[in-house]
């Protein structure tokens, strides 16, 4: 859709990813914001929107674990084309970034999601997270453990020569001390899942240069009384990141509130798979059946399979299941996942010269009504 090269944006409250504004307008210039000033200020001949009364204007959110979407698995569909679907399905919800997410499969598979996100030429696309395959069978879940195994020397250029974020989840006591360094030397952010990692084996991981903490709490070795384990670790590091499925399910809200007081720096993820905002109820996962059970994405023995929740519904989670203001709550999927990726120097904020990625919230029930990302407003 065709946008004007300037017109504004003006609502009652503009959340800028800091701070709350009253009676604002977000001015902006092809893709990029220009200014917020008071809307009572706006130029007369400036082409403006004028939200409804009430609703907030804020950042578009930012999911670092997006399996699929869509009706779409990243792992079936590594193309240019299964992306774009992805992207599509989560824009609905307010999600103008997104890491793709591929979980443990093979090198030939990691070459074509790679290779998929070169080609997909979206500005929803930030890079990708490969979740696997350097992880514990022991944890490991869903994913397919005869398919995890050790790095050997060519995973570290399949990893680093990716335009954009790359995002890799490992098990540090699965990879050599090395293999950690010299992802985080490259710039490529390392996270720690699916691992039965103790406390100090976590540590020294983390002054390897390992900064972030894939679905904290689930599929690691749990807190105990004489082993704190990863979970501990996050919790006590000023320095890092961990990601939270906040759908009801994956975690139970007094060790969600627990998280939220931590040292360390709670984000918001999905790790939403196909029928989040698809037409399915149902997909494949390594010949699995995986269904939506009462709002669970569950394999036949009923084990949690990902998630079938969108960002919205996060926030909507974070505000009613957990009592988060609905400016923290926000603030949880768009600046925090924004400084994970290193990209909060162009997105997670309404601010001069930051990408116009903007999402028009109503505050009473925490639902999206509009989208613009870089500029352009999206069809609904």
């Amino acid at each position: 859709m065709t946008a004007p090269s300037s017109y504004a944006v003006a609502a009652d409250f503009v959340f800028d990813g800091l701070s709350l504004r009253r009676d604002c307008a977000v001015i902006v210039e092809g893709e990029r914001i220009r200014d917020l000033i008071l809307a009572r200020n706006l130029a007369s001949d400036m082409p403006h929107t004028r939200l409804k009364r009430g609703m907030w204007l804020a950042p578009g959110f930012i999911d670092a674990q997006v399996n699929g979407g869509g009706d779409v698995l990243f792992n079936d569909q590594p193309t240019a084309e299964g992306i774009r679907a992805i992207v599509a399905a989560h824009r609905r919800s307010g999600t103008t970034s997104i890491l793709p997410t591929l979980i443990t499969d093979t090198d030939e598979k990691m070459h074509a999601a790679r290779e998929a996100i070169a080609a997909s030429k979206d500005p929803g696309v930030l890079g990708i997270h490969f979740e696997g395959p350097f992880l514990s069978p022991e944890r490991a879940g869903v994913h397919d453990a005869k398919r995890m195994r050790a790095p050997e020397p060519h995973h570290l250029d399949l990893l680093t020569s990716i335009d954009g974020v790359t995002l890799v989840t490992l098990a540090p006591e699965r990879v050599p001390r090395a293999f950690i360094r010299d992802l985080a030397k490259k710039g490529v952010r390392v996270a720690l899942g699916h691992s039965m990692a103790t406390y100090d084996e976590t540590i020294a991981a983390i002054g390897d240069g390992l900064s972030g903490f894939t679905h904290l709490f689930n599929a690691m070795r749990p807190m105990s009384a004489r082993e704190g384990g990863p979970i501990a670790a996050a919790l006590e590091s000023a320095d890092v990141w961990y990601g939270l499925i906040v759908d009801g399910h994956h975690v139970s809200s007094p060790m969600l509130k627990l998280a939220l007081k931590g040292e360390g720096h709670p984000m918001l993820v999905t790790d939403a798979m196909p029928p989040v905002n698809g037409s399915r109820a149902s997909f494949d996962l390594f010949g699995q059946r995986i269904e939506v059970k009462d709002g669970r994405c569950v394999t036949q023995d009923g084990r949690l399979a990902g998630s079938a929740i969108d960002m919205a519904t996060a926030v909507k989670n974070c505000v009613r299941l957990l009592g988060v203001p609905l400016i923290d709550a926000l603030r949880l999927a768009t600046l925090s996942p924004a400084r994970f990726l290193g990209v909060d120097d162009r997105l997670g904020r309404l601010a001069t010269d930051f990408r116009a990625d903007m999402i028009a919230v109503d505050p009473g029930d925490v639902r999206v009504i509009d989208v613009w990302i870089a500029g352009h407003h999206q069809p609904s």
